[in-house]
Protein backbone atom coordinates (compact mmCIF):
# COMPACT_ATOMS: atom_id res chain seq x y z
CA UNK A 1 0.00 0.00 0.00
CA UNK A 2 3.59 0.20 0.33
CA UNK A 3 7.60 5.86 5.49
CA UNK A 4 10.60 10.03 7.35
CA UNK A 5 13.05 11.54 5.27
CA UNK A 6 12.92 15.47 6.18
CA UNK A 7 15.02 14.94 8.92
CA UNK A 8 17.48 11.82 8.46
CA UNK A 9 17.61 11.52 4.70
CA UNK A 10 20.85 13.83 4.57
CA UNK A 11 22.69 11.26 6.77
CA UNK A 12 21.36 8.18 4.97
CA UNK A 13 23.83 6.39 2.67
CA UNK A 14 23.54 3.99 0.13
CA UNK A 15 23.26 0.11 1.52
CA UNK A 16 25.52 -2.13 0.01
CA UNK A 17 24.90 -4.79 -2.37
CA UNK A 18 23.26 -7.97 0.09
CA UNK A 19 22.52 -5.69 3.24
CA UNK A 20 19.31 -5.16 4.55
CA UNK A 21 20.87 -2.14 6.48
CA UNK A 22 23.39 0.65 7.28
CA UNK A 23 26.52 -0.40 8.91
CA UNK A 24 26.01 3.02 10.74
CA UNK A 25 23.79 2.64 13.97
CA UNK A 26 20.94 4.81 12.22
CA UNK A 27 17.04 4.79 13.57
CA UNK A 28 15.29 3.09 10.48
CA UNK A 29 12.17 4.53 11.06
CA UNK A 30 13.64 7.92 11.05
CA UNK A 31 14.89 7.22 7.95
CA UNK A 32 11.78 5.10 6.11
CA UNK A 33 8.40 4.34 6.12
CA UNK A 34 6.10 3.78 1.19
CA UNK A 35 3.41 5.88 2.25
CA UNK A 36 2.79 7.28 5.74
CA UNK A 37 2.91 10.86 7.08
CA UNK A 38 7.64 10.83 7.06
CA UNK A 39 8.09 9.94 3.96
CA UNK A 40 11.87 8.22 3.64
CA UNK A 41 10.08 6.55 1.41
CA UNK A 42 10.24 3.24 2.86
CA UNK A 43 8.32 4.35 1.63
CA UNK A 44 8.09 7.82 2.65
CA UNK A 45 7.46 8.73 6.93
CA UNK A 46 10.42 8.05 4.83
CA UNK A 47 7.47 5.92 3.80
CA UNK A 48 4.78 3.85 1.71
CA UNK A 49 5.61 3.93 3.77
CA UNK A 50 4.82 4.14 5.03
CA UNK A 51 4.62 2.77 4.64
CA UNK A 52 4.78 3.23 3.00
CA UNK A 53 9.03 6.80 2.82
CA UNK A 54 13.88 12.61 0.91
CA UNK A 55 14.27 15.50 0.35
CA UNK A 56 13.58 17.06 3.72
CA UNK A 57 15.82 19.08 5.90
CA UNK A 58 17.18 21.19 3.09
CA UNK A 59 17.93 24.95 3.42
CA UNK A 60 14.67 27.30 3.47
CA UNK A 61 14.69 28.37 0.15
CA UNK A 62 14.62 24.85 -1.11
CA UNK A 63 12.05 24.07 0.86
CA UNK A 64 9.71 27.04 -0.16
CA UNK A 65 9.98 25.63 -3.51
CA UNK A 66 8.11 22.43 -2.60
CA UNK A 67 5.37 21.60 -4.06
CA UNK A 68 2.13 21.61 -2.07
CA UNK A 69 -0.97 19.72 -2.60
CA UNK A 70 -3.95 21.33 -0.72
CA UNK A 71 -6.82 19.89 -2.63
CA UNK A 72 -7.44 17.27 -4.99
CA UNK A 73 -6.14 17.09 -8.35
CA UNK A 74 -8.60 16.53 -11.57
CA UNK A 75 -9.14 12.82 -11.30
CA UNK A 76 -7.57 12.20 -14.54
CA UNK A 77 -4.35 13.02 -13.10
CA UNK A 78 -4.65 10.58 -11.37
CA UNK A 79 -5.32 7.84 -14.09
CA UNK A 80 -3.25 5.82 -16.21
CA UNK A 81 -3.00 5.87 -19.93
CA UNK A 82 -4.08 2.73 -20.34
CA UNK A 83 -5.07 -0.36 -18.45
CA UNK A 84 -2.67 -2.49 -20.19
CA UNK A 85 0.18 0.49 -18.20
CA UNK A 86 -1.42 -0.06 -15.04
CA UNK A 87 -1.60 -3.44 -14.96
CA UNK A 88 2.34 -3.98 -15.83
CA UNK A 89 3.14 -1.26 -12.94
CA UNK A 90 0.80 -3.34 -10.29
CA UNK A 91 2.48 -6.49 -11.20
CA UNK A 92 6.22 -4.96 -10.66
CA UNK A 93 4.88 -5.22 -7.00
CA UNK A 94 6.40 -8.41 -6.49
CA UNK A 95 8.19 -11.04 -8.77
CA UNK A 96 6.77 -12.76 -11.66
CA UNK A 97 6.23 -16.42 -10.06
CA UNK A 98 4.16 -13.78 -7.46
CA UNK A 99 2.53 -11.71 -9.63
CA UNK A 100 1.43 -13.75 -12.95
CA UNK A 101 -0.90 -15.64 -10.93
CA UNK A 102 -2.30 -12.82 -9.06
CA UNK A 103 -5.75 -10.66 -9.44
CA UNK A 104 -5.00 -6.95 -10.79
CA UNK A 105 -7.05 -4.12 -9.74
CA UNK A 106 -7.55 -1.10 -11.62
CA UNK A 107 -8.86 2.58 -10.56
CA UNK A 108 -11.72 3.76 -12.58
CA UNK A 109 -13.86 6.45 -11.96
CA UNK A 110 -15.80 4.53 -9.13
CA UNK A 111 -13.39 3.00 -7.27
CA UNK A 112 -11.01 0.25 -8.33
CA UNK A 113 -11.91 -2.80 -10.58
CA UNK A 114 -10.67 -6.28 -11.24
CA UNK A 115 -9.38 -6.34 -14.43
CA UNK A 116 -6.83 -9.76 -14.12
CA UNK A 117 -8.49 -12.79 -12.46
CA UNK A 118 -6.44 -14.56 -10.29
CA UNK A 119 -4.88 -18.38 -8.97
CA UNK A 120 -2.24 -17.71 -5.97
CA UNK A 121 -4.90 -15.70 -3.85
CA UNK A 122 -2.21 -12.26 -4.42
CA UNK A 123 -3.84 -9.09 -5.27
CA UNK A 124 -1.68 -6.29 -7.35
CA UNK A 125 -2.46 -2.41 -7.38
CA UNK A 126 -1.11 0.30 -7.72
CA UNK A 127 -2.09 2.75 -4.68
CA UNK A 128 -2.96 6.30 -5.14
CA UNK A 129 -1.28 9.38 -2.86
CA UNK A 130 -4.30 9.00 -0.56
CA UNK A 131 -3.53 5.96 0.92
CA UNK A 132 -0.45 8.06 3.24
CA UNK A 133 -1.43 9.05 6.28
CA UNK A 134 -3.99 11.65 6.38
CA UNK A 135 -1.15 14.83 7.42
CA UNK A 136 0.58 13.79 4.51
CA UNK A 137 1.81 16.79 2.68
CA UNK A 138 1.90 14.08 -0.49
CA UNK A 139 -2.21 12.55 0.61
CA UNK A 140 -3.19 14.64 -3.08
CA UNK A 141 -0.19 14.55 -4.73
CA UNK A 142 -0.90 13.26 -8.10
CA UNK A 143 2.49 11.35 -8.71
CA UNK A 144 2.10 9.21 -6.80
CA UNK A 145 2.08 5.72 -7.61
CA UNK A 146 2.94 3.05 -4.91
CA UNK A 147 2.74 -0.76 -7.00
CA UNK A 148 1.83 -3.46 -3.92
CA UNK A 149 0.86 -7.29 -4.39
CA UNK A 150 -1.01 -8.36 -0.93
CA UNK A 151 -1.32 -12.07 -0.05
CA UNK A 152 -4.58 -13.64 0.65
CA UNK A 153 -4.68 -12.93 4.38
CA UNK A 154 -3.84 -8.63 3.48
CA UNK A 155 -6.13 -9.00 1.14
CA UNK A 156 -9.36 -10.09 2.85
CA UNK A 157 -8.00 -7.93 6.32
CA UNK A 158 -6.02 -4.84 5.18
CA UNK A 159 -6.93 -4.13 1.49
CA UNK A 160 -10.54 -2.99 1.84
CA UNK A 161 -9.52 -0.04 4.21
CA UNK A 162 -7.89 1.36 1.16
CA UNK A 163 -9.93 0.57 -1.29
CA UNK A 164 -13.04 1.88 1.21
CA UNK A 165 -10.88 5.57 1.54
CA UNK A 166 -10.94 5.43 -2.42
CA UNK A 167 -14.26 5.51 -2.59
CA UNK A 168 -14.64 8.24 -0.48
CA UNK A 169 -12.03 10.14 -2.13
CA UNK A 170 -14.11 9.66 -5.67
CA UNK A 171 -17.43 10.60 -4.50
CA UNK A 172 -15.40 13.86 -3.05
CA UNK A 173 -15.23 13.44 0.95
CA UNK A 174 -12.85 15.32 2.56
CA UNK A 175 -9.95 14.76 4.44
CA UNK A 176 -11.21 15.54 7.94
CA UNK A 177 -14.32 13.72 6.83
CA UNK A 178 -12.06 10.78 5.76
CA UNK A 179 -10.40 10.35 9.28
CA UNK A 180 -13.57 10.51 10.94
CA UNK A 181 -15.49 8.13 9.18
CA UNK A 182 -12.30 5.93 9.28
CA UNK A 183 -12.16 6.35 13.39
CA UNK A 184 -16.10 5.35 13.42
CA UNK A 185 -15.30 2.49 11.33
CA UNK A 186 -12.68 1.21 13.50
CA UNK A 187 -14.84 1.91 16.59
CA UNK A 188 -17.56 -0.08 14.73
CA UNK A 189 -15.13 -3.24 14.17
CA UNK A 190 -16.13 -2.51 10.54
CA UNK A 191 -12.74 -2.14 10.06
CA UNK A 192 -10.90 -5.03 11.78
CA UNK A 193 -7.16 -6.31 13.05
CA UNK A 194 -5.20 -7.68 10.03
CA UNK A 195 -5.69 -11.70 9.96
CA UNK A 196 -2.54 -13.63 11.03
CA UNK A 197 -0.21 -13.90 8.11
CA UNK A 198 -0.75 -10.95 6.21
CA UNK A 199 2.18 -9.43 4.33
CA UNK A 200 2.45 -6.86 1.34
CA UNK A 201 5.59 -7.17 -1.66
CA UNK A 202 6.38 -3.37 -2.34
CA UNK A 203 9.44 -4.30 -4.73
CA UNK A 204 8.86 -2.39 -7.67
CA UNK A 205 11.49 0.23 -9.12
CA UNK A 206 9.27 1.60 -11.13
CA UNK A 207 7.14 3.21 -8.52
CA UNK A 208 6.95 6.65 -7.23
CA UNK A 209 6.40 7.18 -3.29
CA UNK A 210 6.30 11.11 -3.18
CA UNK A 211 8.25 13.74 -3.74
CA UNK A 212 10.94 13.30 -0.66
CA UNK A 213 11.53 10.53 -2.24
CA UNK A 214 11.55 11.26 -6.25
CA UNK A 215 11.16 7.55 -6.97
CA UNK A 216 10.31 4.28 -5.24
CA UNK A 217 13.06 4.07 -2.71
CA UNK A 218 14.39 0.60 -1.98
CA UNK A 219 12.44 -2.49 -2.62
CA UNK A 220 10.87 -4.07 0.66
CA UNK A 221 8.16 -6.23 2.45
CA UNK A 222 5.85 -5.26 4.68
CA UNK A 223 4.54 -7.78 7.75
CA UNK A 224 1.13 -6.07 8.98
CA UNK A 225 0.27 -6.87 12.58
CA UNK A 226 -2.60 -5.95 14.87
CA UNK A 227 -0.59 -3.24 16.99
CA UNK A 228 2.01 -4.22 18.03
CA UNK A 229 5.11 -2.44 19.82
CA UNK A 230 8.24 -2.49 17.49
CA UNK A 231 10.70 -3.68 20.17
CA UNK A 232 8.72 -6.95 20.01
CA UNK A 233 10.27 -7.15 16.51
CA UNK A 234 13.41 -5.20 17.50
CA UNK A 235 12.54 -2.87 15.04
CA UNK A 236 13.60 0.72 15.05
CA UNK A 237 16.85 -0.29 17.27
CA UNK A 238 20.35 0.29 15.73
CA UNK A 239 21.54 -1.91 13.25
CA UNK A 240 18.05 -2.99 13.46
CA UNK A 241 17.47 -4.84 9.30
CA UNK A 242 13.80 -4.06 10.30
CA UNK A 243 11.32 -0.51 11.26
CA UNK A 244 8.19 0.13 12.64
CA UNK A 245 5.05 2.84 11.94
CA UNK A 246 1.97 2.18 14.36
CA UNK A 247 0.97 5.87 13.14
CA UNK A 248 -2.31 5.33 10.84
CA UNK A 249 -5.95 5.13 11.99
CA UNK A 250 -6.34 1.58 11.32
CA UNK A 251 -5.59 -1.17 13.99
CA UNK A 252 -2.00 -2.30 12.67
CA UNK A 253 1.03 -2.24 12.76
CA UNK A 254 3.36 -2.40 10.21
CA UNK A 255 7.07 -3.32 9.81
CA UNK A 256 9.26 -3.39 7.28
CA UNK A 257 12.04 -4.91 5.70
CA UNK A 258 14.37 -3.74 3.00
CA UNK A 259 15.44 -6.57 0.69
CA UNK A 260 18.53 -7.04 -1.46
CA UNK A 261 16.63 -7.27 -4.92
CA UNK A 262 13.96 -5.53 -7.02
CA UNK A 263 11.30 -7.36 -8.26
CA UNK A 264 12.58 -8.18 -11.63
CA UNK A 265 15.52 -9.42 -9.85
CA UNK A 266 18.40 -6.82 -10.39
CA UNK A 267 20.42 -6.08 -7.65
CA UNK A 268 19.48 -2.98 -5.26
CA UNK A 269 23.15 -1.80 -5.26
CA UNK A 270 22.28 2.27 -5.23
CA UNK A 271 18.85 3.65 -5.36
CA UNK A 272 17.41 4.00 -8.82
CA UNK A 273 17.54 7.31 -10.64
CA UNK A 274 14.78 9.64 -10.01
CA UNK A 275 12.11 10.67 -12.42
CA UNK A 276 12.60 13.84 -12.46
CA UNK A 277 16.64 13.10 -13.33
CA UNK A 278 17.60 14.24 -9.59
CA UNK A 279 19.61 12.66 -7.40
CA UNK A 280 17.14 10.61 -4.90
CA UNK A 281 16.83 12.09 -1.81
CA UNK A 282 19.35 11.65 0.59
CA UNK A 283 21.24 10.22 -1.87
CA UNK A 284 18.86 7.19 -2.28
CA UNK A 285 14.98 7.63 -2.64
CA UNK A 286 4.33 2.92 -1.08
Amino acid sequence: MRRTLDRTTREFKSIPTGEVWPRERTRWADLVNPMTTRWIGVAARIGVTTLFLGCGGGDDSAQADTPTYPNMAPLAQYLFPSRQDEVALARSAAPPAIAQGAEVLVLGAKGYESVVRGTNGFVCLVDRPWDNNFDSPDFWNPKVRAPECFNRPAARSVLPAYLRRTEWVLAGVSRAQMLARTKSAVAAHEIREPEVGSMVYMMSKRGYLGDAVGGPWYPHVMFILPRTAGNEWGADLPGSPIFSDSTRPEPVTMFFVPVGRWSDGTARSEAPARSDGAQPASTHSH
